[in-house]
């Protein structure tokens, strides 16, 4: 099971919850990009998942053009502009959109805000969407 979460930037929001769908949701690969990456993962983005023991030397800013050849069971858009400019998928990839703030520009707080925020309301919808596909994949 795969699932790309899609950002503007790249940098902040998609990385954390990219570190988050990786340490909490067993069985799901999760990848994150941008629709205009800006090529580096935010200072204080890194800090939260170190401090919560989650950081991984694999999370970077990257272009959707980089990782095209990947087929995804699910497409996560956490900001507006990305949901505006989300690709079509070749395989009638099921999209989601839960926005959540930008923190890039704000102190630290708004980066530890944001992680709560993504970890309490796209961690259950990711979940869900994954129980309800299984279900559905084993029915059949």
């Amino acid at each position: 099971m795969r699932v790309l979460i899609l950002c503007t930037g790249n940098s902040c929001r998609s990385i954390i919850a990219e570190a988050l769908i990786d340490r909490y949701i067993d069985g799901v690969d999760a990848y994150s990009a941008g629709v205009a990456p800006i090529g580096e993962v935010n200072p204080y983005a890194k800090r939260v998942l170190e401090a919560n023991g989650i950081w991984r030397d694999k999370y970077h800013s990257k272009d959707i053009d980089s990782i095209e050849d990947i087929d995804f069971d699910l497409v996560v858009t956490v900001c507006d502009s990305a949901k505006e400019q989300c690709p079509l998928f070749s395989k009638q990839t099921p999209q989601v959109h839960i926005g959540f703030s930008d923190p890039d520009g704000k102190e630290y707080s708004a980066f530890e805000d944001t992680y709560r925020d993504i970890k309490d309301r796209l961690l259950p919808q990711v979940k869900k969407y994954f129980k309800s596909f299984t279900i559905r994949c084993v029915v059949s």
